[in-house]
């Protein structure tokens, strides 16, 4: 029996709706129709009339949320602990991140994605490795111990990874620095299927340029571990502004870009090339002010997350707020702030033909938002989870 979603305005990822409902048969959009054409045999959910429906958010970063960091458990329940977290600020879709290690701890963390990847409805989509072929000069609190080049074992490993998560619709998006990675290992990795990202890098724009034409995708969070610009030495960032078919990941937090770097980076990207993530960390969805990454202390304070000594340490932020931002102090559209949280994450990966829409055949991967764009109820395959007490 189907159940249909009526009452709120329907941001489908293209138009926005008023006066249509959503039909659902099990965990996919079966349609969008009018009103007065909803299937008589349904069961009808009556939303707030003040809500807007739109697609679930896709978060292709994240270290960690619900005082649970991927790198300190690199297991299933964890992958799991994290996508539920995230759930309740409106993200259904997620890559668990995990940054550089050491090479067995990072096959226990692709091991553990991949089944959690494999669970109907758990919301996590892959892996997403930040790390370990990146810059010692950029690693920003990455600990440079583990920073290495690949190695025939590393490849092997990694090229056979995207046909195995791909069996259950999972991605895998690696992070590397464009000069720590020769063209060919490049083309191999992007051949098998990794979804290849720019980031943690001080390369030359020439040489990011290099990387972008042996198979690298996009980049990530942009203007985060990479040289400023200068008149002589343009650098990654550039690289990422020139090239149309690039993608920039960012985060927009208020914190770690410049609103007037994102409003350059708007202006100048074509439409739907600039995607939200978060870097999330465990304190996202939790009161603690403090926690440990890979043996340092990481404080919460003045909406930054940062060691003693003030280096940032991923994000205390999530998608709906990056949203917020967005809208209140970029500018942005609102439909365009929701598609930079899910249609433009789902493209980077591959996943734009089941997430991002509503529409058939799209998954029933939901968030219904607040007048104030803050998260009353989220679905993932359909399932509801509500974020209002009654």
């Amino acid at each position: 029996m189907p159940t249909v979603l009526q009452g709120a305005r329907v941001f489908t990822g293209d138009q926005l709706l008023e006066g249509h409902a959503v039909v659902l048969e099990g965990d996919t959009v079966h349609a969008v129709v009018p009103a007065c054409a909803i299937p008589p045999s349904a069961t009808v959910h009556t939303l707030p009339g003040d809500t807007l429906l739109a697609p679930g958010f896709v978060d292709v970063q994240v270290n960690g949320a619900g005082g649970v960091l991927f790198n300190d458990t690199p297991t299933v329940e964890a992958a799991l602990a994290i996508a539920s977290a995230m759930r309740a600020c409106g993200t259904t879709g997620l890559l668990p991140t995990f940054i550089t290690d050491d090479a067995v701890r990072m096959r226990e963390a692709c091991e553990a994605a991949l089944t959690a990847t494999s669970r109907p409805g758990s919301g996590v989509l892959g892996i997403h490795l930040e790390g370990p072929f990146i810059s010692r000069e950029r690693a920003g609190v990455h600990v440079p111990s583990f920073i290495r080049a690949p190695d025939p074992r590393d490849l092997d490993y990694l090229t056979a990874l995207p046909r195995r998560f791909a069996a259950h619709g999972g991605r895998v998006l690696m992070t590397l620095a464009p000069e720590c990675v020769d063209d060919a290992t490049l083309r191999r990795l992007a051949t098998s299927g990794v979804v290849l990202s720019a980031g943690h890098t001080a390369a030359t724009s020439e040489r990011t340029t290099q990387a972008l034409h042996a198979g690298v995708r996009g980049f990530t969070h942009l203007f985060n571990a990479m040289p400023p610009v200068v008149n002589r030495q343009p650098g990654p960032v550039v690289a990422a502004l020139t090239h149309d078919d690039a993608w920039c990941g960012v985060i927009a937090d208020g914190v770690h870009v410049h609103a007037d770097n994102l409003r350059l980076l708007l202006k100048v990207k074509p439409p739907g090339k600039v995607f939200l993530v978060t870097d999330a960390m465990p304190p996202v969805g939790t009161p603690v002010t403090s926690f440990t990454l890979q043996g340092r202390t990481i404080l919460r304070r003045h909406g930054r997350l940062e060691t003693e000594d003030g280096t940032l340490a991923g994000a205390d932020i999530d998608l709906t707020a990056a949203v917020r931002h967005c809208v209140h102090s970029l500018g942005v559209p609102v439909e365009e702030a929701l598609r930079m949280a899910s249609l433009h994450p789902a493209a980077f990966i591959g996943l734009h033909g089941h997430r991002g829409r509503i529409a058939p055949g799209q998954r029933a991967d939901l968030v219904l938002l607040k007048p104030d764009l803050s998260v009353h109820t989220t679905w993932v395959a359909g399932q509801a989870k509500s974020n209002v007490s009654h």
